[in-house]
């Protein structure tokens, strides 16, 4: 073959002029990934022909977040990130019920609501389901969302109050103490901070003298010291653990359940004057989550639905409801605790505390709008150690995101796609196995992704991010060293191994779209996709998946197309450029108008 000349191996040559992309049978799987439908997520999640074999369900949930306000991007990092968790354990054929949704009652919403002009529900109703949108756009795929509204969720509620009454742990009495309205709760004198603010708010507690009913907290102490020692991986990561035995061992006081002051609560069973505090009500959204809308709503048909809990992932400020108050009451009703319970950190911007007084906020739907839901949801789960605070800057935002996404992973898909097209008609010519043999390549990318996968089971996300990234770099690596585009001009064997060592990147992308998929769903598709496998083969794809193997000589790639274009941005000159010329704008504007 005459040097330049495009390079057509045998196998290419003879099956070059009739194939067509491969339409391989999906294998079977009891567990079908959520699908998006008309912009939201919802998702199938079918149980075994056999029920009696099948596996126990992983029950994940995120907070129920509070619609006193619009979701902001703290309540869309906890959310982005229990996603990812469950596209993982999907991937490794578990029975996933993935559980988000909406907490609606309690003082401030009645606030909130009567400030925008508007009934309770009708404010629950459009910021429930502005949490909803959000969640569709960054590729939340839900099985269960549920609102404390919900007729089946009071029904729950009802059940348990009578539970943990029937057991002697509720009693009524007369409370008087400093009250913060933002977190529903009283305070001890002693974690305030300076003019008896809260140390979360920092608002002013106010004077607040009631009559309610109290859970006997105080009761559990042992229990609790006993559940940590026995199980120090209840709460995670193990930094909140010492918070958590901190406060049990400061010593348990019993707190208020219900509120006489309140009336947008769900009734008190046994007394219609007082409606139940928003923890006793909130919690129990877990387990109504668990029940199909409009069958028989009660606790034990919930408990039977996947209870309890394989994990709660929450922010640390109300880690003392999850970690203390709620394994109290389960106990009480003489229910299963939730198998662990993990706190991450906070969100700063630029290096400082995000609030609207000082005008840094961040929002969730403009990330979105600006960067795409791949780019939001990977910088997070990237850059910010999974249980410690974080920091958003858009330009290392924006640095991140095209260096890993668009240069190390984009950019080598489509030059090794480029050079097949080239040089082989877009065809594969080996196997993926053949053509990695008697190499160390391949026991190599295994390698990194059994570490991705340890660390995914940990919930190392930053961790599984790096180490998918380093498959990423080491397959540019070998790109460069191998320099097929010279190879093929030499012909002959140089071609052949030149044809082995595109197969060679493409099956790295291959695995790459399988295990990063839990990070950046839509950017994994598009990845498989271009390696000429359907939307639905990428549906029922597995953790297995990831073995070396997948690609076959044939399989016709699909036409070399960027899966993830560059964030561009504006150099100073062209910001500086911008501003004159609207300042110009301006001026021509302002003249016509005196001339007219």
């Amino acid at each position: 073959m005459a040097a330049g000349r495009a390079f057509l191996c045998a196998p290419c040559s003879s099956l070059a002029a009739g194939a067509r992309r491969l339409a391989f049978a999906p294998p079977s799987r009891a567990l079908a990934p959520a699908l998006r439908r008309g912009g939201r997520c919802v998702a199938s999640v079918s149980s075994s022909p056999n029920a009696a074999s099948a596996p126990e369900p992983y029950v994940l949930t995120t907070p129920l977040y509070y619609v006193n306000a619009p979701p902001h991007m703290g309540s869309a990092y906890t959310t982005i990130a229990a996603d990812a968790i469950a596209r993982f354990q999907r991937l490794l054929e578990k029975q996933v019920i993935f559980i988000t949704g909406t907490d609606e009652h309690g003082e401030k919403i009645a606030t909130s609501a009567e400030a925008s002009g508007r009934i309770p529900k009708e404010h629950c109703d459009t910021i429930s389901n502005s949490y909803k949108m959000l969640w569709a756009d960054l590729d939340i795929e839900y099985d269960k969302f549920i609102r404390t509204t919900d007729r089946k969720h009071e029904a729950v509620v009802n059940d348990f109050y009578s539970r943990v009454l029937n057991s002697g742990d509720i009693y009524r009495a007369d409370y008087e103490g400093l009250y913060c309205v933002s977190c529903e709760e009283y305070k001890d004198e002693k974690e305030l901070v300076e003019n008896n603010c809260c140390p979360v708010h920092l608002k002013p507690c106010v004077p607040r003298k009631e009559d309610n009913y109290f859970f006997a907290l105080s009761k559990y102490q042992h229990k609790l010291e006993e559940l940590l020692t026995r199980n120090p991986d209840f709460v995670r990561p193990s930094h909140r653990l010492n918070e958590v035995q901190g406060w049990i061992k400061s010593g348990l006081r019993d707190f208020s359940i219900s509120r006489a002051s309140v009336e947008w609560g769900i009734p008190v069973p046994n007394d219609t004057k007082q409606t139940i505090y928003v923890w006793f009500d909130a919690l129990l959204g877990y387990i109504s989550a668990l029940l199909d809308d409009g069958e028989q709503a009660s606790l034990q048909q919930a408990v039977d639905r996947g209870w309890p809990a394989s994990l709660h992932l929450i922010g640390k400020d109300i880690l003392r409801f999850h970690a203390v108050y709620w394994p109290a009451m389960l106990m009480s009703a003489g229910m299963s605790v939730p198998d662990a319970v993990f706190g991450h950190g906070f969100l700063t911007k630029d290096g400082m505390k995000m609030g609207k007084s000082l005008g840094n906020t961040l929002e969730p739907n403009d990330l979105v709008e600006r960067f795409g839901a791949d780019a939001v949801r990977y910088f997070f789960l990237r850059e910010v150690e999974f249980g410690n605070d974080g920091d958003y800057s858009e330009e290392r935002f924006i640095n991140i995101v095209n260096a890993h996404l668009a240069n190390t992973i984009g950019n080598l898909l489509n030059r090794t796609l480029g050079l097949l097209k080239k040089n082989c008609r877009s065809t594969l010519a080996f196997d993926a196995i053949a053509a990695a043999d008697g190499g160390s390549f391949r026991d190599n990318v295994e390698n990194l992704v059994n570490k991705a996968k340890h660390h995914y089971e940990n919930l190392l996300l930053s961790s599984a991010c790096e180490t998918i990234l380093e498959i990423g770099n080491f397959g540019n690596l070998y790109i460069d060293e191998q320099a097929p585009w010279s190879c093929f001009k030499q012909g002959g064997e140089s071609a052949e191994k030149a044809a082995k060592d595109l197969v060679i990147i493409l099956e790295t992308m291959r695995i790459i779209a399988i295990a990063l998929s839990p990070i950046t769903p839509s950017l994994s598709l598009r990845i498989h996709t271009q390696l000429g496998f359907t939307k639905d083969q990428f549906r029922v794809l597995r953790w297995e998946d990831t073995k070396w193997g997948g690609l076959k000589a044939g399989q016709v790639m699909m036409e070399p197309k960027p899966v993830f274009a560059r964030i561009e941005t504006e150099t100073e000159d062209e910001a500086q450029a911008s501003s004159k010329a609207t300042k110009r704008g301006k001026k021509a504007c302002s003249k016509g108008l005196v001339e007219a």
